[in-house]
């Protein structure tokens, strides 16, 4: 079965709501083992609106509406699939037993246009709207299922999970299950990764390999499809395991986690504490660490030392080190990490310093960072980068970076 999810609505084209439903569809219709070929937003215009619908007709076998059923004119979806497909609208009496309720229990008055969101096409399956008023419908037309859902996110996955899934399974002839695992990657970029795995890539059919680039960071969309569900996890786990063979060392985590959260995770797990010394940064680790729940059971605090003065007084660098290498060097980002250890009296002591631009700092082009860890009862590292890139982009990915290195370091 290949799907087409069509969302109905003026609002979407003009950006003022995002289409969080064919999102939410194209999720549920995977684990179903449906196929999502295509996403279309057209707006409230039954002239656009039959054009997109016989562009569907000829490429898909399942059309999914959202949008578009309410009770005033703008509201189109039913009566331009109806016309296209030549058959009668009709009136369901639980649906409008429901809205007369609904306005009776409200004490308020019900207007005429209301009835209309009781209109359902001639014969088809009606779903409840156990979370609004306008029902859903189901409707089969040669070798074509047409799925007609409410546009309020509340009532759609509310009607999808009660309905629209088991309707849907009753459909399938051959029940698949299909699973999607996300594997995220960082240090190494898009086209070096996609080199190491290319021949996985080439020869893919089932599970398949998607790469896709994010900030700073490389994802792998893992997708299997079989009539088991044991054996959709068996071929998961069989090309990870050829993936992390080949680069495992760029791995930190699966789905839709970041590199900030799982080091906060880590950090919870083995009951460490960390600080953090901030020149580049100014700020963004603790920003990005205090962001959870139960931080302050990790976090200790940071020191924001853009001035060597700072740097000098507070955490007590050496001025020396400062003279004869400068405050974004190796030696200086080592001090800076172990002071503010021992300052803030926590486990771990992480620091920040670089040139972020826009002009070059001390002979040092921008661009150069130097990241230092002092763990406790451990050798200081301190990590050299030459990163390119705006300003924030600089500082953003020297935050990264930390975090990628401390998950290392405590793993």
């Amino acid at each position: 079965m290949n799907a087409e999810i069509i969302a109905v609505g003026t609002e979407l084209l003009l950006g003022q709501i995002a289409n969080t439903n064919a999102q939410y569809l194209s999720s549920e219709l995977a684990q179903l083992g449906i196929n999502v070929f295509y996403h279309t937003a057209v707006g409230d215009n039954s002239s656009r609106l039959k054009d997109v619908i016989k562009g569907a007709q000829q490429r898909s076998n399942l059309i999914i509406f959202t949008g578009g059923l309410g009770p005033t004119k703008d509201d189109l979806t039913k009566e331009t699939v109806a016309s296209v497909l030549s058959v009668e609208l009709e009136h369901d009496q639980k649906a409008l037993n429901q809205i007369e309720q609904y306005f009776q229990r409200t004490n308020r008055h019900m207007t005429e246009n209301n009835k209309k969101q009781a209109l359902v096409l001639k014969g088809a399956t009606v779903f409840p709207n156990d979370n609004g008023m306008a029902p859903g419908i189901a409707y089969k037309n040669k070798d074509c299922l047409y799925l007609l859902f409410p546009g309020p996110p509340s009532e759609l996955k509310l009607m999808f999970d009660k309905y629209g899934r088991s309707f849907l399974l009753e459909q399938l002839e051959t029940k698949q299950f299909m699973e999607s695992r996300v594997l995220r990657f960082f240090g190494i970029g898009e086209s070096q990764l996609e080199t190491e795995i290319e021949d996985l890539i080439d020869s893919q059919k089932n599970p398949t390999i998607a790469p896709l680039a994010g900030e700073g960071e490389v994802t792998l969309r893992l997708t299997a499809k079989d009539n088991s569900l044991d054996r959709v996890t068996e071929m998961l786990n069989k090309v990870e395991e050829e993936i992390q063979r080949r680069v495992g060392t760029f791995f930190y985590g699966y789905g839709t986690t970041s590199l900030h959260s799982e080091l906060f995770k880590k950090l919870q797990e083995k009951k460490l504490t960390i600080s953090s010394a901030e020149s580049l940064t100014g700020g963004s680790f603790a920003n990005e660490l205090t962001s959870f729940n139960g931080a302050s059971l990790v976090y200790q605090g940071s020191i924001v030392c853009y001035q060597n003065e700072v740097k000098e007084k507070l955490l007590n660098v050496s001025p020396q080190v400062i003279k004869e290498h400068g405050a974004v060097s190796f030696e200086c980002a080592k001090q800076m990490a172990e002071q503010v250890r021992q300052t803030l009296n926590s486990d771990i002591g992480v620091s920040f310093t670089g040139v972020a631009g826009p002009a070059e700092q001390e002979g040092k082009p921008v661009g150069t960072v130097f990241i230092g860890i002092s763990i406790k009862n451990s050798k200081t590292e301190v990590y050299t980068l030459k990163l390119s890139g705006s300003r924030n982009g600089i500082r953003n990915r020297a935050v990264k970076y930390a975090n990628f290195y401390l998950l290392k370091l405590l793993s």
